[in-house]
């Protein structure tokens, strides 16, 4: 795991954030066994053979997870925002979510990398 990465996540204000922003990271490693991490565009990026895996961002009331290559997931659309190749999930304080079905879905997308 990257410095980086736990640098930014450990900085958040929001505890909910900071635990939401864990969960998240630990769930692409369980989808992504070798993934490599780095911050790039000021926010944790996800790579499997240098290419873009997932990504977290944060706002100021969300948490943002975009999943890459997520062409041929099939998603539920009430969950999910953005392009077919870029599906992007915006959590708030409170959210909750699937993360075997969240880990499913990013080690999909990921395989094909």
């Amino acid at each position: 795991m990257s410095n980086e990465v736990t640098e930014f996540i450990e900085a958040l204000k929001e505890p909910w954030q900071l635990e939401l922003s864990t969960s998240l990271r630990e769930l692409v490693h369980r989808a992504i066994p070798d993934v490599q991490e780095r911050i790039q565009y000021k926010k944790p990026h996800f790579l499997k053979n240098g290419k873009y895996a997932a990504v977290i961002s944060t706002s100021k009331d969300a948490v943002s997870f975009t999943i890459f290559n997520a062409t041929g997931l099939e998603l539920p659309e009430s969950m999910f925002d953005g392009p077919p190749e870029r599906k992007t999930l915006k959590l708030r304080k409170g959210d909750r979510f699937d993360s075997a079905q969240l880990v499913t879905w990013v080690g999909e997308a990921a395989s094909v990398l």
